[in-house]
């Protein structure tokens, strides 16, 4: 990374062990016409003001909603994971979503081999099984009615259950007589993301991207996306909002939050969420909010994008229309 060159423009750089972090701009300080450009493979923040006409070419243009320091202090813990989802983000920006999946399966099997992952799978404590998850699904003429149901878990999506989604979006993608899929959770969380007890089980790269390639419901759920309609109550993190990001109409009650925490565990948005919150929400806001691991309320979703509407509607726990039979 020596080879990379500082413009005078570069405010300021972090460095460990001889290895630049990251790199924050002054947009006030930086020529309209002069190139933000060719960027380093590390994330660069922009400072100033965003219809500056090189903003669009930072990773991250920093915003009171996520704080520098917050966003550096984050770098600074998985660089390698950090500078992946920039660079990743950078390449397929622009790409359709089957094409785009696949890059991000290969930077995520990367970085499950590596030293930030194997790290933070050493410090987690050892969990006791939970029952595995089950997805209702009941079709009523065009419309298919899906239902997570592993509450005690939060709604973890475990190998069971992302095998059953896959099943169910690649009956929508193949039926043209299904128009609609109305996907709800039962329990106080849509989903808690992966279930944390099944990380690490694999950790053979090509094996794992191997997996992902034929079992991942964000392949022929990106196929159809228009017909898919999400509603989020409590918390959605994880590869629960990266699946829910896909829809054509998400909305969240009022009490609904969202994260991507994965940098923070030595990996990325595995899940499709690097391909699938960047078109509701922007390269940069994408980057800012994965790198970050910032959790944000139901009004900022609104507000970024990441969310259609805020809709109070009943859930399947309280005998909503939404309930699927078994």
């Amino acid at each position: 990374m020596e080879d990379c060159q500082l413009h005078p423009w570069m405010l300021r750089q972090d460095w460990r062990d001889d290895r630049r972090l990251w790199l924050l701009v002054d947009l006030a300080a930086w020529p309209a016409d002069e190139p933000l450009g060719p960027l380093p493979p590390i994330p660069v923040l922009a400072l100033g003001p965003a219809a500056h006409p090189q903003a669009p070419c930072a990773d991250i243009l920093v915003e009171t909603a996520i704080p520098l320091a917050k966003l550096t202090a984050r770098i600074a813990q998985a660089p390698l994971a950090a500078a992946t989802v920039a660079q990743l983000l950078r390449a397929i920006e622009g790409l359709p979503a089957e094409r785009a999946l696949p890059f991000e399966s290969l930077a995520m099997a990367m970085l499950q081999g590596g030293a930030e992952h194997a790290a933070w799978l050493a410090r987690q404590p050892p969990t006791a099984p939970l029952p595995p998850g089950t997805l209702h699904v009941r079709r009523d003429g065009a419309t298919l009615h899906l239902l997570l149901d592993r509450p005690e878990a939060r709604n973890a999506i475990d190998r069971q259950m992302r095998d059953a989604l896959y099943d169910a979006f690649t009956l929508a993608m193949l039926d043209p007589d299904i128009q609609h899929v109305r996907l709800r959770a039962r329990g106080r969380c849509f989903s808690m993301g992966a279930d944390l007890a099944e990380f690490g089980t694999s950790r053979e790269p090509a094996a794992a991207h191997a997996i992902r390639a034929r079992t991942l419901p964000a392949h022929p759920m990106a196929r159809r996306p228009e017909i898919f309609d999400i509603h989020i109550r409590g918390g959605c993190a994880g590869s629960g909002l990266e699946l829910a990001a896909f829809a054509g109409r998400l909305t969240a009650a009022p009490n609904a939050w969202f994260q991507l925490p994965e940098t923070g565990m030595g990996i990325l948005p595995g899940f499709g969420g690097c391909v699938s919150v960047p078109r509701r929400i922007g390269r940069q806001r994408a980057a800012a909010f994965m790198l970050s691991g910032k959790r944000i309320g139901a009004a900022t979703a609104l507000d970024w994008g990441l969310i259609d509407a805020i809709v109070d509607e009943p859930s399947a726990d309280e005998g909503g229309a939404d309930e699927a039979g078994g």
